[in-house]
């Protein structure tokens, strides 16, 4: 992936509020309701202090005047029974009022994480479906898998657990300190000198943690990576008995990724240690300090019992702000490849782009290539409306990048030449609507998990059955589908494991045929057919598609023959370029390939198609 992709603190910021939009308000609902538990939770050592100071001690209550009066101290004191049962109700009441209120603090929260968590996924899915082929093809799928699920996953869990936490932390440690040092300043400074040293602590971790935890994503996204290709490709892992291999990469990888989960578990550990030894100290601190103020009598027993219990309470809050602090590194690690994604920059049109026009397709002077390699070079030709026009090359000659260009699946640069349909650049016209116009079908097509009559629609929704139909009978593979027991309505596996080689190349030719496109490629798309279903194929697209041009890419000289004209690559460059009949009455790489292939007893099946 990328090498140093790194989001401002701005830019993160930016990031987490773009998704609060539609759901901010669930949050500020749930922090309400979490401030209101707390404050209801301070309430309950308040009671214990009063239960013991004043009525199983002689302690004047330190109360408003209108509660006592609203208690009715002076007759309630005389009945101490009375008084410990309504005390004990007034712990029951607020147990009470706080799950109430945690109820609606965790289904709003919940309410605003999901609807957090969905805009980031929804976006995260368009954007990637807009960018471009070169960014899919330098992107394992593995890594953009791992960070549309497990990143984002982080960023949720921060925003919606550990940035509640640091509100909800702050609020707590404000609210039990005003309450502290309302009752003892010392013991309260006592207190407030441990929270700086934990913070400071986390700190020293976070810096170290947030490198560990990129490494550790890195890995996971290695390591998914090598799962997805192993289950894509297990029918070459079987073929060729590949599995002891596939475990042993599998192993290394998964080893190597749980030893950085290691490491950063030792950290953890480091850090979570010294958070209980510091927690631990500060505690003991205040209690030894306590018992000082108590004896001397600046402090009484239940006020004593009531700030330890509030220094409980304060003990996990800090803490936890440290361990949110730790758990910024990992969110900032994510949102950093997240962020690599979502500033990828989306295949854009030209300004004032137009709507394709129809017409003769020219390649002028093209040059190109991948990653500083050169694959064309100086590739010009024309290919006329409504014609059949076929490519031969050998492996490598840049076949199937003349096409990607056209499709614009890659475009040209200045200085790389132009490619002009109806007399306008490519470029500048909408991309959308150009893929539109052209019907593509691939060496190794792609099925959907769904039904091969859903495939075939795909790119004509809506169509009937019988205008389906219709084009699996000229891709030939309607009696194959036909054939099995749910028709239409058999769902294909995973990549069209349910179909061989050559049903699934025919269904996506099926499938382009639906698009009705004026301009249709088959790039090398009939090779994994046999050479009488070939010329079946290739006759039942004559006798249908005359107002159309097409654009044949194969090895296989019965394919091509019966083209209009045909273009011959070698090394990038244009060979030759003649009808069938020019070609093989010449000296040159299409005769030698002909002569190959053109055994004696071929010639009556490639004859069938009709050689002109």
């Amino acid at each position: 992936m990328e090498p140093n992709f790194k989001l401002s603190g701005r830019q993160k910021t930016g990031l987490i509020a773009r998704y609060l939009r539609g759901c901010w308000h669930f949050f500020a609902i749930g922090l309400v309701f979490a401030c209101l538990s707390m404050a209801l939770n301070a309430l309950t050592p308040q009671i214990i202090r009063l239960t013991v100071d004043s009525i199983l001690g002689e302690q004047a209550p330190e109360l408003p005047a209108r509660v006592l009066e609203w208690l009715r101290w002076d007759s309630l004191r005389q009945q101490p029974v009375r008084a410990l049962w309504l005390a004990a109700a007034g712990v029951m009441a607020v147990a009470v009022l706080r799950g109430v209120c945690s109820f609606g603090q965790r289904l709003n929260l919940s309410k605003g994480s999901e609807t957090y968590v969905k805009a980031i996924r929804d976006d995260l899915y368009r954007h990637i479906q807009h960018l471009t082929f070169a960014w899919h093809k330098a992107h394992p799928t593995g890594d953009i898998i791992q960070r549309c699920t497990s990143d984002v996953d982080v960023i949720r869990s921060f925003v919606c657990n550990q940035m509640v936490e640091v509100v909800r932390t702050v609020f707590l440690i404000c609210l039990y300190l005003s309450i502290m040092f309302s009752m003892n300043l010392r013991l309260s400074l006592v207190a407030l000198a441990f929270i700086p040293i934990v913070g400071l602590s986390s700190g020293v971790f976070y810096a170290k943690i947030s490198s560990r935890f990129k490494a550790a994503d890195e890995a996971e996204g290695e390591l998914t990576t090598c799962a997805q290709e192993n289950l894509t490709g297990v029918r070459v892992v079987r073929a060729f008995g590949r599995e002891k291999f596939e475990e042993d990469k599998f192993g290394a990888k998964n080893h190597a990724f749980s030893a950085l989960w290691i490491k950063l578990g030792k950290l953890l550990s480091v850090y979570w240690a010294s958070g209980t030894l510091l927690t631990s100290l500060q505690v003991m601190t205040i209690i030894l300090f306590g018992i000082v103020e108590t004896v001397n009598g600046r402090m009484t027993l239940g006020a004593f019992m009531a700030f330890i219990a509030y220094n409980e309470s304060l003990a996990w809050p800090v803490r936890s702000l440290g361990r949110v602090l730790s758990e910024m590194s990992k969110a900032g690690v994510s949102m950093d490849r997240v962020g690599y994604i979502l500033h990828s920059r989306e295949e854009q049109d030209a300004p004032g782009a137009v709507e394709p026009v129809l017409g003769d397709i020219v390649f002028d002077g093209v040059t190109f290539g991948y990653e500083g390699q050169e694959v064309l070079k100086d590739v010009s030709f024309t290919i006329k409306q409504g014609e059949t026009f076929a490519i031969l090359g050998g492996t490598g000659s840049g076949k199937s990048t003349l096409v990607h260009l056209l499709d614009r699946l890659y475009d040209l640069k200045d200085g790389q030449g132009a490619i002009t349909m109806g007399g306008v650049d490519i470029r500048q016209m909408q991309r959308e609507a150009l893929r539109k116009n052209i019907g593509l079908v691939l060496q190794e097509p792609f099925l959907f998990s769904q039904t091969i009559g859903e495939n075939i629609t795909a790119t004509r929704p809506g169509s009937s059955f019988d205008e389906m139909r219709a084009a699996a009978a000229i891709a030939c593979v309607d009696d194959a589908i036909t054939a099995f027991p749910e028709g239409y309505e058999t769902v294909v596996g995973e990549r069209g494991v349910t179909l061989s080689g050559g049903q699934k190349q025919r269904v996506a030719i099926a499938r382009m045929l639906m698009q009705q496109a004026p301009v249709m490629i088959f790039d090398d798309s009939l090779s994994a057919v046999d050479a009488e279903t070939d010329t079946k194929i290739r006759t039942a697209l004559r006798e249908t598609l005359d107002s159309a041009t097409v654009i044949l890419v194969s090895h296989r000289i019965t394919t091509l023959m019966q083209a209009d004209r045909i273009l011959v690559l070698d090394d990038g460059r244009v060979s030759d370029l003649g009808t069938h009949q020019e070609l093989i009455s010449r000296p040159g790489i299409y005769k030698d390939i002909y002569d190959i292939q053109m055994r004696s007893d071929d010639r009556a099946l490639i004859m069938e198609g009709g050689e002109q």
